[in-house]
């Protein structure tokens, strides 16, 4: 049974020629499809400047630089007045689940999985009666 739509000849298959070596490739076409932008490098200048400062940064005077402490002392602040919210928020209670959940993250692993094999211990104990109960 062959393909009802396919060619005859085997002149088109790949596997019928010998193979060649490994890194004897034919070279590749010295025009490569690379597009132009992607080949220059991109160049970045400019002066050196603070983030957060607000200013151009290429001629700080004195009001500007205590201008610039000011404003970066006052995002640390609200950056850790933020943290310290969702560290409350964190710890509030979230009902039974948060309750349960919380306990288990305190727990050390070796003490966790020593219960989860305890319980799966005592699940397999329940069965093996319940089994033997019906049996006889």
């Amino acid at each position: 049974m062959g393909n009802l739509c396919g060619k005859a000849s085997r002149d088109d298959d790949p596997f019928a020629q010998p193979g060649r070596r490994l890194g004897s490739a034919p070279a590749a076409p010295a025009t490569a499809s690379v597009p132009a932008a992607a080949a220059a490098p991109r160049k970045v200048g400019g002066p050196p400047r603070t983030l957060g400062g607000g200013g151009s940064g290429s001629s700080p005077s004195t009001t500007t630089t205590t201008t610039t402490t000011a404003a970066a002392d006052d995002a640390r602040a609200k950056a850790a007045a933020a943290a310290e919210a969702r560290f409350q928020a964190a710890k509030q209670s979230r009902g039974k689940l948060g309750a349960a959940a919380d306990k288990r993250r305190a727990m050390s692993d070796p003490k966790a999985l020593r219960q989860a094999s305890d319980a799966e211990r005592r699940q397999r104990e329940i069965d093996q009666t319940a089994e033997a109960l019906r049996h006889s």
